[in-house]
């Protein structure tokens, strides 16, 4: 969210020092690309040139120049990403909290770059510059612009800086638009991409909001075809625009939070129509803030660029767009953003997977908004942070014992592993039935440590899929491809027979339908592999039978009230399922802690492992979708 209006702020320079996690002093720079006669052909037909194109650095580019991180900025948005212009500015970039020293952009590992876009008003050529042509601003003449044309400006400048390859192209919103389209147009110069609160074309409630903004503008009796002097024109129609987006960048429950129904300047109504509710005022303050650093013709230009975005245009589908993609992406969406859903941002991720890109997802859980980004969120720093330190830093994933994987006993304190810290014999036994080189997915992987001991030892192409939003980061930081989804509301956006081996380690038992989960995995991969706990196992008999209480064991540690099995399952119960539903079993073995149980296994193997194959007769997901409504 924005800062708030009624807190005055403070210079952060202190004896002539800045923090130490801030960049410092930096300095806007501006060059002039597309000189005539080389100028750009732009996408919808008119040539424009010259391009002045303002942007900042922070950080030292690395001898081999492997380390450059371009950084795309919203809407509202400038070159001014982090760091101060004086040392009595009031408030530092507009990403500060992400770009610095030891921050979740390091710019002690990474040389960071944040231009001004095309069409903009902050230093780059947009409809308020002056056309060489007439001496006068440009206004509504200025040709309109795409989110392709903003990109191609930004690779010449790529270009300028000497830099060959990007290590990563980093956007949210409108700017995750622009790193989408960097991943797309330009693969080979892109690493990876880091997509936030965005999607892969304007939907049409962005749309509509983008609409009446425009129109509140054109309506203003002094926008006069957009032909008004620097500082004036339309600032009531601009002021009514910028705050009924600020509304969309918020949420309800940020809103509840900051403003209820308080009232501003009295503790009655007025009986008027002015300003009167704290949320009336603040809107008020966004207005009026905007206008005086935005020019209303750029708005027009830049939210129409929004709407007219379209990944997939051109192709026959968003895959065949997104096949395009060579390097490594990750998404990230919050739960409270309704301007960008989380549906949009999972259309780009499994359109990624089913042409087997290499991507991760993380839906953060979070209050305030789309506007999330822009705010400390740890869990954002820390995706990106970890993102970036294994594109700069390519290598085998580590030995699940050796940082920054999570410990036997990391897991074991926060409760992800039921082992408790115990060797997990399952592990061993699936990677043994792991054919080197395979496609392997792994539901429920936890923090990843089986699929890191996979990737090590059978050089598999591994993603995990996991709900919990901790273990999803920490796999991200392990450099662990991985989804957060629940198997539970299926896997309908993968197609069929997309992995040679689908895992359902010690999960089983968690699910709500597992006949469902079954049936997609049997959908989705060639062989599937599940292991879960046997409650048949004799230690759990006898804490029922001379104990009369519900059994914890070193393979079943949970209590009754604080366990996550939903289901009790014995060796007996899984071979009477398989046979109901017509699930292949190709192997059974039960474990115990010395390895393979040859006798009387349901009751003396404390967890059992099964290979399963589609029988041909087995139900479809779409058969058993009853069961999970």
């Amino acid at each position: 969210m924005s800062d708030d209006y009624n807190t005055a702020i403070e210079s952060p320079c202190r004896d002539g020092k800045f923090p130490p996690d801030s960049v410092g002093l930096v300095q806007t720079q501006y060059v002039t690309l597309f000189e005539p006669p080389n100028v750009l052909t732009l996408d919808c037909g008119a040539t424009l040139g010259p391009i002045q194109v303002a942007y900042e650095t922070y950080g030292t580019l690395n001898e081999d120049r492997s380390n450059a991180v371009l950084i795309c900025h919203a809407l509202s948005g400038d070159a001014h990403a982090a760091g101060y212009h004086t040392p009595n500015d009031r408030k530092p970039g507009w990403w500060d909290i992400m770009i610095g020293p030891g921050k979740g952009i390091d710019t002690n590992r990474y040389f960071v770059i944040c231009s001004n876009f095309l069409g903009s008003c902050k230093g780059t050529t947009g409809p308020g510059s002056i056309n060489p042509e007439t001496g006068k601003p440009y206004g509504l003449s200025f040709p309109v612009v795409t989110v392709g044309d903003m990109v191609r400006v930004q690779r010449e400048l790529i270009r300028y800086l000497g830099i060959e390859q990007l290590l990563c192209v980093i956007g949210g919103s409108l700017g995750g638009m622009q790193a989408l389209e960097w991943a797309t147009r330009y693969p080979k110069q892109v690493r990876g991409s880091v997509l936030i609160a965005t999607s892969y074309a304007t939907g049409a409630q962005q749309i509509a909001f983008d609409a009446v903004g425009r129109n509140a503008i054109q309506a203003d009796p002094n926008f006069n075809n957009g032909d008004y002097e620097p500082g004036k024109g339309p600032r009531k129609g601009l002021s009514v625009a910028r705050m009924m987006a600020h509304i969309t960048y918020l949420s309800d429950e940020s809103m509840r939070q900051k403003f209820g129904r308080k009232l501003r300047y009295s503790d009655r109504f007025g009986y008027h129509f002015d300003s009167e509710f704290d949320v009336e005022t603040y809107l008020d303050y966004q207005g009026e803030g905007f206008v005086n650093r935005f020019d209303a013709n750029s708005y027009l230009y830049v939210t129409k660029a929004m709407d007219y975005f379209d990944i997939s245009a051109g192709f026959p589908s968003l895959d065949a767009s997104l096949a395009r993609v060579e390097g490594r992406t990750l998404v990230v969406s919050f739960t409270s953003d309704w301007l960008f859903p989380a549906y949009q941002s999972r259309e780009i991720v499994y359109a990624l997977a089913r042409t087997g890109r290499d991507v991760s997802y993380c839906n953060i859980q979070s209050d305030y908004g789309h506007d999330s980004f822009l705010l400390d969120v740890p869990a954002l720093r820390r995706l990106i942070r970890g993102f970036l330190h294994n594109l700069l830093t390519p290598k085998e994933p580590c030995p699940v014992c050796e940082s920054p994987c999570p410990t036997r006993q990391d897991t074991a304190q926060d409760g992800n592993n039921i082992f408790s810290g115990r060797h997990r014999i399952d592990y061993d036994t699936i990677a043994e039935l792991i054919e080197p080189g395979s496609r392997v997915l792994d539901i429920g992987c936890g923090s990843g440590e089986l699929l890191c001991k996979l990737i090590r030892s059978k050089n598999i192409r591994a993603v995990g899929l996991e709900v919990d939003e901790e273990a999803v980061i920490r796999c991200v930081e392990s450099g662990i491809s991985v989804i957060q989804a629940d198997i539970d509301k299926g896997l309908s956006a993968l197609p069929a027979r997309l992995f040679d081996y689908v895992i359902l380690s010690m999960t089983l038992q968690v699910l709500e339908f597992p006949r469902f989960a079954l049936c997609e995995m049997l959908r989705i991969g060639q062989r599937c592999i599940v292991s879960f706990p046997n409650f048949g196992h004799w230690k759990a008999r006898v804490a029922h039978f001379f104990q009369g209480r519900a059994p914890v064991t070193p393979i079943l540690p949970y209590n009754w009230y604080d366990t996550p099995n939903r289901h009790v399952v014995t060796i007996k119960d899984f071979r009477d399922f398989c046979k109901q539903f017509n699930f292949q079993i190709v192997r059974e073995i039960p474990l115990n802690e010395r390895g393979t149980v040859r006798l009387l296994p349901n009751l003396l193997a404390d967890e059992a492992l099964y290979v399963l194959e589609n029988s041909g007769n087995t139900p479809s997901a779409q058969a058993s979708v009853s069961i999970a409504e």
